[in-house]
């Protein structure tokens, strides 16, 4: 799962034109993941939208559960 960390998330939209399916931008300015649980079909776009993210805000949720 992923997380948008509105700390580091700057607006800047990059992630919700990769994975729009995924990721908007809401009223205040910043990122949000929209789906509970990312559809294979888009999972690729998902990880890139996280990985092209320029402030490496798109963090996976699963990983800090370790």
């Amino acid at each position: 799962m992923l997380k948008v960390n509105k700390d580091l998330c700057i607006g800047c939209g990059a992630c919700q034109a990769v994975a729009p399916e995924v990721f908007e931008i809401e009223d205040d300015g910043l990122a949000a993941v929209i789906v509970e649980e990312i559809p294979e079909y888009v999972m690729e776009d998902a990880i890139d939208a996280k990985e092209g993210c320029p402030t490496n805000a798109i963090e996976d949720t699963d990983k800090n559960e370790e």
